[in-house]
This record gives structure tokens, C-alpha cells and sequence, in this order.
């Protein structure tokens, strides 16, 4: 098999490649350039389980980031276990072709227990004191200790929340090809996450975002030049693009306005109740999973979601099959917003009200997804002398709460999910192999078997 990497860049697009990413330019120019249409929902776990399994959400049952648990009664978040996602994978097809086949997957999401040769992924450590401290899962579990002896250990807080930053994407590129030095993989499945954050943060902007542009230019060329010296075929694709947004939607609120939602409240701080609402939304982006117990209110909740505004479309069982995501994960209604909205998790109506985590960076305990943790609330008077003061207790072995997340989302210019109204403005597929690339637009089930492509011919 010829040796291939695919480096996914979240958030690239056709209309960021530019002046300000002159090293991805000069790939693009001597390359074949195509665009992916959107997974819906066009988020991370969706579009890499489609892409990876050459099937769709109705049947590899990743309906977003996050869903409902009915079991459980509980909304879950960012799961990791590689037994979640159904279906074939793309380095299982190509062992079965040669047995000498490996794969490294490198930080893409659902890496924990998965078939691959070898794989690392963000795994943070939870000591009883109330401490998160940074740390990575891998396989093999050495691999764990020598990237970290190696490299230094993982940016976790680089890597999501207000200090995120380049830093994170250095150190998963520079792993993989500490990776690919010691085992020589045949593909390399490698995710570089930075632009995603400064694009929520100011929308695909060009102005705002030209210095992070160039920061993972940097980096995809440093890769591209790496794996290109190793004779590999290279793959730069990307998730979805950013859409400018200046409005929310507060649907959880309507919901419960309208006497849907169920809360508990612990000293003096309201808990959704999942399992004891009639109807909630786990809202993600720009579309929202909306969950019902008694399915008798269905029609009234879909007709107050579309007379909602910043609301476009919401999906019922046929617009679920019509979008390839019929699956019992996903809700029994799914919003999607207008292309300059997205939805907040928000289901208190006072803030006073919020539950503690909320001003928190907490992605496991918030019932949806919040982007607001991408900043420091501009509340706070003095901001990194709060900091610093948090910081002072947890060095000093005190429990500490890191509560300097908004509780507004206003700051939020940028948010995806539903699908790309322009090509140039999707996922792109740019590959240094020309004749591998028959068309100029693939379906995102049709990924996969492009990689397999490059592996082959």
C-alpha cells in the first residue's frame, strides 16, 4: 500500500485560502482541489464517523457532539469510546486488503478502544481534590508516557476554552510525526482543531483572523513538507465551514416558557431535569435535538419551534430521513437555524438562577453545547487578577472554580452545523495526487473511499 496521510484543518474552506496561508496556497496549486458536502450535522464526531465509515448518521448512529441518553436519562457530551460509532472503518477495509496494513489516528474523536494500530487523544485527569489536570489517552499505553516525555505535556488548556490557542495543534502535529518516525504507518489520520476556535470566536473574518491563519498555515506546511519527504500521498480535508452569526436562539427557553421543561433546583441553583421534562433541546451549533417524552405534544412542539425566530427549519421523522439521521439517538424533532443564528443551552430565565458550572469551562455537565468558553466574561473587572488568584489556590492545593465563562453568548461571531450554502464556503478535499480525484465535489460518505484510493492505486 502507498503510504498517506490526511491532515483534517477544522474549518477550512476554499474562501480562507489565501495571502494569509501561503503555504496551503502553494499545496492547492499543485494539487487537485475538490469540496465535500456537508454531514449534518456539519460538527466534528458527525462529519469524522462519516467520513471514516462511508455511512451516514442513520446508520452510524453519531448524531452530534452529543445526545440524549434515554437509558441513562442523561445528556452526554464528547464520549470517546470507539464502540459508539457502528460500522466498518476505513483502517478495518484496508487491513482486510493487506495484512501489513497500520494505522495511526491521531487526536480525530472516538479514539479510545478503537482498532487502530495506534491512537492518542485528549484525556484529562480528575483527582478527588476537584482538580482537571492535562493529560492524553494512547494506544499503546507507552506511547502515553513517551510523546509526554518527549514533547512536554499535552496543552490541554490550549486546546478548548479561552486560552486556546496554536499551541495545541503544534504538539498534535509534532506527535504524529514522532509517531510516524518510530512506526512508519501506512495512513496517518491527523486533526489540527485551531482555526475553529478564532472562527466562532470572530466569524471567517479575514481581517481578525489573518494571524491565526498563518499559525496553522505554518503548521500544515511543516506537515505536508514532513510526510511529502516520506513519500506519502496528502490529503487536506477539512469538517465544515463557519458561518458570521449575530443571533441566538434561546430554544430551551421557549420550551420551558411553554411549560415543557422540568428543573431541580440545589442551593438555589437550577439543574435540568432531563428525565422528568416533557420536552427539552440538546442544542449544539446551529441545530438543536429536541427530545420528547409524551409524544402527544409533538405537533404543538414543532409548531411553536417554527413560529420561533432565528428557528428556519425543524425537522420530523420525514426531514430526518430526508438529512440521514432516522436514528434513535437523535431527537424526535431537530431545529436547525437561520444561517445567521444558533442556539444556547440556556434553560434558566434569571441568572442569578444558573447552575455553577455555566461560568464554567465544563463540556461534560452542560446539557448542550456552550461556545461561550471560548472567552472570559468582560464582566469581570480585572480579569487575570481573578485568574491569577484561581490559580494561586489550585497550586496551593485548594479546591478552586474557574468561574470567568459568560453567561452571554453575544460574543460569539461565528457557528456551524447546518449545511453550506456555498461550496466554497464547505469542507474541502485537496489532495497531491491529481489523478485520484475524479470529481470536483464528493459526497462526505464518499471520503473514505477516496482515502482507501490513495492507499491503493
Amino acid at each position: 500500500m502507498q503510504k498517506t496521510v490526511v491532515i483534517n484543518v477544522v474549518g477550512l474552506t476554499h474562501s480562507l485560502i489565501g495571502e494569509h496561508t501561503p503555504q496551503i496556497k502553494k499545496f492547492t496549486q499543485r494539487s487537485k482541489n475538490a469540496t465535500i458536502g456537508s454531514t449534518f450535522p456539519a460538527v466534528t464526531c458527525s462529519a469524522q464517523s462519516t467520513y471514516l465509515t462511508g455511512t451516514w448518521p442513520e446508520e452510524h448512529g453519531i448524531v452530534g457532539n452529543g445526545w440524549y441518553d434515554k437509558d441513562d436519562a442523561e445528556i452526554k457530551f464528547w464520549k470517546q469510546s470507539n464502540n459508539l460509532v457502528k460500522g466498518e472503518k476505513i483502517w478495518e477495509k484496508a487491513r482486510k486488503l493487506d495484512k501489513n496494513f497500520t494505522c495511526a489516528k491521531m487526536f480525530w474523536w472516538y479514539n479510545m478502544y478503537s482498532t487502530a494500530d495506534y491512537s492518542v487523544t485528549p484525556r484529562p485527569m480528575y483527582p478527588a481534590d476537584g482538580r482537571k489536570l492535562p493529560d492524553i489517552y494512547a494506544h499503546p499505553a507507552n506511547l502515553r508516557d513517551q510523546l509526554q516525555e518527549e514533547l512536554g505535556q499535552f496543552p490541554l488548556f490550549n486546546f478548548w476554552g479561552p486560552n486556546s490557542s496554536i499551541e495545541s495543534s503544534r504538539w498534535i502535529a509534532e506527535s504524529a510525526k514522532k509517531v510516524d518516525e518510530q512506526h512508519d504507518p501506512t495512513l496517518s489520520l491527523v486533526y489540527l482543531p485551531h482555526l475553529d476556535y478564532c472562527l466562532q470566536q470572530h466569524g471567517p473574518n479575514l481581517e481578525k483572523i489573518s494571524s491565526e491563519l498563518g499559525e496553522i498555515d505554518a503548521v500544515c506546511g511543516d506537515l505536508i513538507h514532513y510526510f511529502e519527504k516520506r513519500n506519502a500521498r496528502v490529503i487536506l480535508l477539512s469538517e465544515y465551514g463557519i458561518n458570521q452569526v449575530s443571533r441566538q436562539v434561546h430554544i430551551n427557553r421557549v420550551l420551558r416558557e411553554k411549560g415543557f421543561i422540568s428543573v431541580r433546583n440545589e442551593m438555589g441553583r437550577e439543574l435540568l431535569d432531563a428525565g422528568a421534562s416533557n420536552a427539552f433541546a440538546v442544542a449544539e451549533h446551529q441545530i438543536a435535538h429536541v427530545y420528547i417524552k409524551d409524544k402527544k405534544h409533538k405537533a404543538e412542539i414543532k409548531s411553536i419551534l417554527e413560529k420561533t425566530e432565528g428557528v428556519e427549519r425543524v425537522l420530523d421523522d420525514e426531514g430526518k430521513k430526508e438529512f440521514h439521521i432516522n436514528h434513535d439517538r437523535a431527537g424526535d424533532l431537530i431545529a436547525i437555524s437561520d444561517e445567521d443564528a444558533f442556539f444556547t443551552y440556556y434553560y434558566w430565565l434569571n441568572d442569578q438562577q444558573a447552575p455553577d458550572f455555566a461560568h464554567c469551562v465544563d463540556i461534560h455537565r452542560k446539557p448542550g453545547y456552550d461556545p461561550a468558553e471560548l472567552f472570559v466574561d468582560p464582566d469581570i473587572r480585572f480579569p487575570k487578577l481573578k485568574v491569577g488568584s484561581i490559580l494561586l489556590k489550585k497550586n496551593l492545593g485548594f479546591r478552586y472554580l474557574m468561574d470567568v465563562i459568560p453567561l452571554n453568548a453575544d460574543l460569539v461571531k461565528g457557528s456551524h452545523g447546518r449545511p453550506a450554502s456555498k461550496r466554497n464556503e464547505g469542507p474541502v478535499l485537496i489532495s497531491n495526487s491529481p489523478n485520484l480525484l475524479d470529481e470536483d465535489h464528493y459526497q462526505p460518505v464518499e471520503v473514505g473511499d477516496v482515502i482507501l484510493n490513495h492507499l491503493t492505486k
